[in-house]
């Protein structure tokens, strides 16, 4: 991952140079805003320092690749806190995301603690969407439940089970997607599966986002290959994340953009 963060860092650009209006506004006014977080998510982060500190543990049932750090089914949730969670700075650009695009129906494929869920949860609430989380693990479910309503954010769904059956039941449901975040089995044919799954709901403005698209080889060539598929436009590597585009109106293009 060293290797893959001093590649991107090498080929990595900014605003000088982006000819495209679409990305040039973008950058500028959401991925390297620099405002003060929305008030709304100060008791996230404090959520957060006290999950840090907490000696509690939970046994995890694990459906994905796995832990690079964590070892065998009972965790700390301190561990899951530092590790499994998205930084702040990456769950407020989420958030703006889903304002920019006036996000209603938005899934997150992986609710983990719950953190990251609320960022997007205030973001639908003022949207006036609604929130679609899956979890494979029930203890982390419940407990991630317990940390949205604790929050105010009690109208987002959690969609505990296996995501391979529940992702195809719950999107068949819905009349479209407008944001999704994919933060679940980081493997490749799981990632291009669950991408495959999600496209007969898209339309020209949803977007896509994928979690750690350098975090291992399998990912690397799942964002490839989600970057080559002919539905896909325009695509962002930010390392942390990648941003998928489906807007017919932009010639097919890829960015490397410092965040």
């Amino acid at each position: 991952m060293v290797a893959a963060y001093l590649r991107y860092l090498w080929q990595a650009g900014n605003l000088h140079g982006l000819h495209s209006p679409f990305i040039y506004a973008l950058y500028r006014d959401i991925i390297r805003h620099r405002h003060p977080a929305p008030p709304g998510t100060s008791p996230i982060e404090s959520l957060r320092k006290s999950l840090l500190k907490s000696n509690e543990t939970l046994t995890v049932t694990d459906l994905g690749a796995g832990s690079r750090r964590s070892n065998g089914t009972v965790r700390s949730v301190a561990t899951i806190a530092r590790n499994a969670q998205k930084p702040a700075r990456y769950a407020w650009l989420l958030h703006r995301l889903i304002l920019r695009t006036n996000a209603r129906y938005v899934l997150e494929l992986g609710t983990s603690l719950g953190l990251t869920t609320a960022y997007l949860a205030d973001a639908v609430a003022q949207t006036g969407g609604q929130l679609y989380s899956f979890e494979g693990c029930p203890n982390t479910a419940a407990l991630a439940k317990a940390h949205l309503n604790q929050l105010g954010y009690a109208d987002t769904r959690i969609v505990v089970g296996n995501l391979d059956e529940t992702l195809t039941e719950t999107v068949a449901q819905l009349p479209q997607i407008d944001l999704a975040f994919f933060d679940a089995n980081h493997r490749y044919e799981p990632t291009v599966q669950y991408f495959i799954h999600c496209l007969p709901h898209v339309h020209n403005d949803t977007l896509f986002i994928f979690d750690d698209i350098h975090w291992s080889k399998g990912m690397e060539q799942a964002w490839e290959a989600i970057k080559a598929h002919p539905s896909v436009q325009v695509t962002v590597d930010l390392f942390g994340v990648g941003l998928v585009f489906f807007r017919r109106e932009q010639p097919k293009q890829h960015f490397i953009l410092r965040f």
